[in-house]
């Protein structure tokens, strides 16, 4: 059992961990499939935010594979323009949240000469807009996004970086990808149930916690 006050470094995702990001990516997908319905290549149908935050913590490739798969790259890469366009101006308008807590405990985790690492699977436009919106490099030594990895799945990217940084580690994270990065790697794992897993995603966590905050707890 791993002794969390030798804890050195530890890895976090960050939508649905760090921040409730179906804020900015409910009306994003929205609108991306409004265009779909315009151009006859989808059925229009509502959706509600929890259907669409299953699609949080999937890159992109992965998830319009998994999501749409017939659709022809160039109407899916139309799609995807269309979601990151549209965050990209919700996230300058200031809408992005944090979850309550989530800025307090970086800074005590910070306080205790821990080396915390963004790992997320997303593009490199979302983590600069989100950097400089919540000066995450103030607590982050790195900020590491799946495109910059060319999509690569997330237990490949946490085997490269974590090479740069000191054992005892731990990964936190609300998806499947993260306990699988986490169980791959020989890393201890955090689930956090508040974030959007699915029902069993994070079974083989090994411990959850039900708030960012329980971090200040634990370690």
């Amino acid at each position: 059992m791993l002794k969390f006050e030798k804890i050195k470094t530890i890895f976090f995702d960050y939508d649905g961990t760090l921040h409730n990001s179906i804020k900015i990516y409910g009306p994003a997908f929205r609108k991306a499939y409004d265009f779909l319905i315009e151009n006859g290549y989808a059925e229009e149908r509502q959706w509600t935010d929890r259907e669409i935050s299953y699609w949080l913590g999937f890159n992109p490739s992965d998830m319009w594979r998994e999501f749409m798969p017939s659709l022809s790259d160039n109407i899916r890469d139309k799609a995807s323009k269309i979601i990151a366009g549209e965050m990209k101006s919700l996230i300058e308008s200031g809408k992005p949240e944090l979850y309550e807590g989530a800025i307090e405990t970086l800074e005590y985790l910070k306080d205790k000469h821990i080396k915390l690492v963004f790992i997320s699977n997303c593009k490199i436009y979302y983590r600069d807009c989100h950097e400089k919106l919540f000066n995450l490099d103030n607590y982050f030594e790195e900020l590491a996004c799946s495109e910059e990895y060319d999509y690569i799945p997330k237990y490949e990217i946490l085997n490269i970086i974590k090479k740069s940084y000191p054992k005892e580690m731990v990964i936190v994270g609300d998806r499947k990808q993260d306990i699988e990065a986490g169980r791959k790697n020989r890393i201890f794992t955090i689930g956090c149930s508040y974030g959007f897993g699915l029902p069993g995603e994070l079974d083989d966590a090994d411990i959850i916690i039900n708030d960012i905050s329980d971090l200040r707890k634990l370690i």
